[in-house]
């Protein structure tokens, strides 16, 4: 996985925040997640849905039964980086991080099934887990 995350960074940041591989388009960004243990800065591209200046971005780890690494972190770190597509190049900015609420959750969830069928998907395979959902603010 660390590969293809890899590849998908290196064509995102390439082509100005496109990438052609797997359809993902102008949706997605990379998180600067903060280690919880280690302090060490992790990159994951993510896709994301724009919204009122911020991004909502989802921990469905492609339909696992556990939380992503990078969930954990953005508790304990709700202070980061994220790229995300420029004019002409990828930008970096810094974000504040936010769960959504229980109350907020059905409506933004659903965000993320209009925006793409696999999410849908990912709910057979997560053993009943609920997909954490995060707003990243312009900090």
């Amino acid at each position: 996985m660390a590969d293809f995350n890899q590849m998908i960074i290196d064509e995102f940041r390439s082509n100005g925040g496109h990438v052609s591989t797997a359809g993902f388009g102008d949706a997605l960004v990379v998180l600067h997640s903060i280690g919880a243990k280690s302090g060490e800065v992790r990159l994951n591209p993510l896709m994301a849905i724009p919204e009122n200046g911020s991004w909502l971005i989802v921990g469905s780890a492609a339909g696992s039964p556990k939380d992503p690494a990078w969930v954990h972190n953005l508790r304990a770190h709700p202070a980061i980086d994220v790229e995300i597509p420029g004019d002409d190049a990828v930008q970096t900015i810094s974000v504040a991080v936010s769960e959504i609420p229980d109350d907020e959750w059905d409506t933004n969830w659903q965000k993320f099934l209009d925006a793409s069928e696999g999410f849908a998907k990912y709910v057979e395979t997560a053993e009943g887990r609920r997909f954490p959902i995060f707003r990243l603010t312009p900090a």
